[in-house]
């Protein structure tokens, strides 16, 4: 199988269909939500509208949409007893993954899509309940509490935070939380949302295309680098060991997650936006640690290897600063991500035609079967 013919390994610069959602590494910063600039979106909108933007039409919604769709939300974040069970029967030692695939796949069973008219409610219903699902389970999990998951806070961020720690989040923190959301909202054509799209085009419903996404999230080449990297940075007692350790791991060929990227080749637009946040969450709880050497692993890779900072590397530090655990940083990338992959969704169903890409054989020429006993 020659790569030439396939457009390089993974499929890499092949052309997979059409959408009005995104453009990765090709305007303004180099990230764009429906023609909206992504540092643009992070500076001047709130997560709630971007998933407006991106789930509702491609415009951003006025004051009183952005009310009416906020409200809507806060209504549908309670979990059914019969979810609260399942929830409850997954051990703690279980990856947070499984329990975000698991529990939006058995919500399916509860509340099924049983036409593409209902859709957009689904939608809904799942960004609204996916924070309860995860804090519900890692809260009873880990530490025996059944959590109330009908908060009354305004936002997604908010209502996240308020369900791990108990109380409403720092202004900051909300703030963060938006910006973070915005970040990962959507993102083309990568893995997880194609394989909604592949999905979408069989004419499954939404549970099941939302399930398989989370899944392909699962993988380690595709998500948990924010987890990864988070790891690594904990690791080290300063700048100068991070340093010296990082050199070390180059040195040894290892992977070091959280730098470089698939479609950008000089930086990566989200990067920027998230480690001035960083910073700032840094000053705020006074733990200059962490960002400083944050800040200089990312120094070491651009000077050896001209590797730059993806979107999770300085998100790392900034979840660790508001306090979330490390296990449920994945998790919050399926809370924004699910925008995307919804509006993918949708789109696919809009233009339909079942994805069935053909393969180049690579396999042994034609023969016939020899009969058993004159086989050696």
């Amino acid at each position: 199988m020659t790569d030439k013919k396939l457009g390089g390994a993974g499929l890499r610069g092949q052309i997979a269909g059409q959408t009005a959602l995104c453009t990765v590494g090709k305007t303004g910063s180099g990230l764009t939500y429906c023609g909206y600039d992504i540092a643009d979106l992070a500076e001047n909108t709130v997560f709630e509208e971007v998933a407006y933007l991106i789930t509702k039409g491609g415009e951003l919604p006025n004051q009183s949409q952005l009310d009416e769709y906020s409200s809507k939300l806060k209504t549908l974040r309670g979990l059914p007893d019969a979810l609260k069970t399942v929830l409850e029967n997954i051990p703690a030692d279980a990856h947070p993954m499984d329990v975000m695939r698991t529990g939006c796949s058995f919500l399916g069973n509860l509340e099924t899509e049983k036409d593409f008219f209902e859709q957009d409610h689904h939608i809904d219903r799942l960004l609204a309940v996916l924070p309860s699902m995860i804090c519900y389970w890692y809260k009873y999990s880990h530490e025996s509490v059944k959590i109330e998951t009908e908060t009354d806070d305004d936002s997604i961020g908010a209502h996240f935070l308020h369900m791990l720690s108990g109380e409403k989040p720092a202004e900051l923190f909300e703030k963060v939380m938006h910006v973070s959301l915005v970040l990962y909202a959507e993102h083309e054509f990568n893995a997880s949302t194609f394989t909604a799209r592949v999905c979408a085009s069989t004419l499954s419903d939404i549970h099941s295309c939302i399930s398989g996404a989370i899944g392909t999230l699962r993988g380690p080449l595709h998500g948990g680098a924010n987890e990864a990297a988070m790891a690594l940075i904990e690791k080290f007692n300063g700048p100068d060991h991070a340093e010296e350790e990082v050199l070390g791991m180059l040195g040894r060929k290892e992977k070091i997650m959280g730098f470089g990227h698939a479609v950008y080749r000089e930086s990566d637009p989200r990067n920027v936006i998230i480690k001035k946040w960083s910073k700032q969450l840094s000053d705020f709880v006074e733990d200059q640690k962490l960002y400083a050497i944050s800040e200089r692993c990312e120094e070491v890779m651009w000077r050896e290897k001209k590797l730059f900072c993806n979107a999770d590397f300085f998100h790392a530090s900034t979840y660790h600063f508001m306090g979330i655990p490390t296990k449920l940083f994945t998790p919050i990338f399926v809370m924004s991500r699910l925008t995307g992959w919804a509006a993918h969704v949708k789109e696919q169903r809009g233009n339909n035609r079942i994805i069935r890409p053909s393969a180049e054989y690579a396999g042994p020429d034609a023969r016939t079967v020899v009969p058993i006993q004159e086989r050696s």
